[in-house]
């Protein structure tokens, strides 16, 4: 079933677009696995896929715009890297439920807390760190927020607490399609679904 994307923000084609010195973008959960997970592999449509943010994240360092992270991804990282791991391990060997992985296998353990601690170094390496509050008065609105906002809870905290930081307009490099119904943002991105929509909705940005 298509998705059907209410555009609020506005849409940037990363595959077009220059980045500009003076940017700076906050880089999500996705684009940093992509980035620094070492398996990250894949072939045709997926590996092009990633690729874009690949060039992109480089392009925007060599221009000298400035790449952001926050202290909240690194729990969604580490959930999509030990998941990996799993999926791969179950793949080898077959079934295994996730406490048992997590639990009775000491080196597929060691082996999970060496992909992560090498992925947020090398976030650290890339990028600097946007320092956010999430207290109650974070919470409370984040919770407003998803009554109109079809964000996931770590977006949700993330975004609410950028807003409540005073960081200014909110430049986004990401691949989630949820962020197109977050209004007042730029999404920087290669989603075809999400470029296609917005084209449609006039939310598409002209490249710069």
């Amino acid at each position: 079933m298509v998705v059907k994307l209410k555009i609020q923000a506005d849409i940037i084609d990363i595959k077009t677009d220059n980045p500009q010195q003076g940017d700076i973008f906050l880089v999500d959960t996705n684009v940093w696995f992509w980035q620094t997970y070492t398996k990250n592999a894949g072939s045709g449509t997926q590996t092009s896929r990633f690729s874009n943010y690949l060039k992109y994240i480089n392009q925007a360092l060599v221009n000298g715009a400035t790449l952001t992270y926050s202290g909240l991804i690194l729990a969604e990282l580490t959930h999509i890297i030990e998941k990996t791991e799993y999926e791969i391990y179950k793949k080898l060997h077959g079934f295994l439920p996730l406490k048992e992985y997590r639990h009775n296998y000491p080196n597929e353990r060691m082996n999970v807390v060496a992909e992560v601690q090498s992925a947020w170094s090398q976030v650290k390496a890339l990028a600097v760190p946007v320092n956010l509050t999430v207290d109650d008065a974070t919470t409370d609105a984040a919770l407003n927020r998803f009554q109109t906002q079809a964000v996931d809870g770590y977006d949700l905290l993330l975004l609410e607490a950028i807003s409540r930081a005073g960081a200014g307009k909110i430049k986004i490099i990401t691949d989630d399609m949820d962020y197109a119904v977050v209004p007042d943002i730029q999404v920087f991105t290669s989603n075809n679904n999400v470029i296609q929509a917005a084209n449609i909705q006039k939310k598409l940005l002209a490249s710069r």
